[in-house]
């Protein structure tokens, strides 16, 4: 085994901050990623560049902001030629691995058929008399720097890619009724369902199986001396939600204490950008989706019940590192791609809105013989985690993707007093459509104190809310404070200006 630092990359699917106990969730029940934060540096400031599945995993493997690699919303394949962190850990000698979601292709059916996804749900679940449709051994591979992919497509009972396969050859009957349910449903719009999918063939079991199985084989030598990098990416909580077993009555909806601004809906049929999309429901509902107190106590307490299935999972992978003998000499980061509202203001889901739900993620970090275990308020962004993993690695710049952007954050982790950043820059560009129905642009920066929303289609107006003393956003202070209003647009002018792509690079001087 090798003597160069490991990695284990851990991410979870929407999945706001305050979905951990150690984030000081009184119900939920996640002891074994307490543990973890007890042992590693917990960020209490970590934002997305995007609120969006597809661009914030983007960054995650390039290091780039989403205008720079390419991929500014959902259904935007990962253009090949963008550089990955994932191509340099393979050229410095380290083994990469991929298991569960990944989604750097899209899932659903291009606008024009003439596109490939490896990753589109339909691919592969039908198959054709031609014998094109993807399977375990057409699955292209090296994909997107990983050497080894087991792949997992989608959420809840409806899962394809090569899990299926996985659930044919264990229970033919239980893969035809996932393809079904696939075909005579859209399980993306579904909230939550009820759960078919047996705890030991839920996906969550099967990432969980298939990371400690990587483990084990590394253990054995079967990997010589090289170090890995192993991606360990979990599709739950993300709608819609159905955790099986015990942990879908884990939770009482009745036991849900709903957030102070839930009744804040209507005020939003005001707002001069939220009022469109809220009489309009942007996606059919998958998206700025309001429901009612009924149906948010059972979706929170079905997706705290997801959370504690992956907790128990991550614990399981925790302790094979122990046992393999591993745990010394390997980095583990815990995050999310993004958040949900949960409530706030009345919305569950995500998308296009000035609230901080979305934005804000989870973020646990762990590197032997660096950190203590501390918590860190100073403000980090998704964009920065990629830089400061290579950087740990001690892998040198000029081996690394050119001109990757975000901050390296060693110099925080090695000391959680340290404060490198005074702003974050998230963007979202959704288009839906070609043009429609979703065709917008949205840019928020935040602040230590402070958090300003911006619309393409509004000038002259946006949404600021002070984060100490406003945590349920609702006094804007656009109108109230404009010198605050003045100062975090300049911030947010400067911020912008600096991570715009610097692609390609000039061939001379003149």
């Amino acid at each position: 085994m090798s003597k160069k630092m490991n990695v284990l990359f851990i991410i979870t699917d929407q999945q706001r901050a305050d979905m951990l106990g150690c984030y000081g969730n009184k119900l939920i029940k996640t002891p074994n990623l307490d543990r973890l934060a007890k042992e590693s540096v917990r960020f209490s400031s970590a934002f997305c560049t995007s609120p969006m599945c597809m661009p914030n995993r983007a960054t995650l493997l390039t290091g780039y902001y989403p205008n720079v690699h390419g991929v500014r919303s959902n259904g935007i394949n990962l253009p090949r030629h963008i550089p990955r962190i994932t191509d340099t850990l393979v050229n410095q000698g380290y083994h990469t691995t991929s298991i569960g979601k990944a989604h750097y292709h899209t899932w659903t059916p291009r606008y024009d058929p003439k596109t490939k996804s490896a990753e589109d749900f339909q691919d592969w679940k039908v198959k054709n008399p031609k014998g094109d449709y993807l399977t375990y051994e057409k699955f292209p591979i090296p994909y997107y720097g990983f050497e080894e992919v087991d792949l997992v497509i989608g959420h809840g009972n409806t899962c394809s890619g090569h899990y299926l396969e996985w659930i044919e050859e264990r229970d033919p009957k239980l893969a035809e009724k996932i393809v079904y349910e696939y075909s005579t449903k859209v399980p993306a719009l579904e909230v939550f369902y009820e759960s078919w999918v047996p705890l030991e063939l839920y996906n969550t079991t099967y990432i969980q199986n298939n990371t400690i199985s990587f483990l084990e084989r590394y253990s054995n030598g079967n990997y010589g001396e090289k170090p890995f990098f192993l991606h360990c990416s979990f599709p739950d909580p993300h709608q819609p939600v159905s955790p099986p077993g015990k942990y879908r009555d884990m939770y009482k909806p009745e036991d849900i204490i709903l957030p102070e601004n839930v009744h804040n809906i209507k005020s939003l049929y005001k707002h001069p950008y939220l009022k469109k999309h809220l009489e309009h429901p942007p996606v059919r509902d998958a998206m700025l989706r309001e429901e009612t107190e009924e149906n948010i106590r059972r979706f929170i307490a079905l997706s705290y019940g997801s959370v504690s299935l992956i907790d128990y999972a991550v614990g399981q992978i925790l302790a094979s590192l122990e046992k393999f003998g591993l745990a010394d000499n390997t980095m583990v980061i815990f995050t999310s791609d993004h958040g949900d509202y949960m409530g706030d203001h009345g919305l569950i889901l995500k998308g296009i809105s000035p609230f901080n739900g979305t934005l804000q993620v989870p973020l646990i970090w762990k590197v032997p013989g660096i950190t203590k275990p501390a918590v860190s308020d100073a403000l980090i962004s998704s964009v920065d985690i990629p830089k400061t993993i290579l950087e740990l690695l001690k892998i040198k710049e000029r081996n690394r993707p050119p001109g990757m952007q975000g901050y390296d954050m060693t110099p925080v982790l090695k000391n959680t007093k340290k404060e490198l950043r005074d702003s974050i820059l998230i963007t979202e560009d959704e288009e839906v459509g070609p043009r429609g129905p979703l065709y917008t642009r949205l840019v928020h920066l935040i602040t230590k104190d402070f958090k300003l929303t911006k619309y393409a289609e509004l000038p002259g107006y946006g949404d600021l809310f002070d984060r100490s003393n406003d945590k349920l956003e609702l006094n804007n202070l656009w109108d109230k404070d404009q010198d605050l209003r003045l100062e975090m647009l300049d911030k947010l002018f400067h911020e912008y200006s600096i991570t715009r792509s610097r692609f390609p690079k000039r061939d001379s001087g003149f």
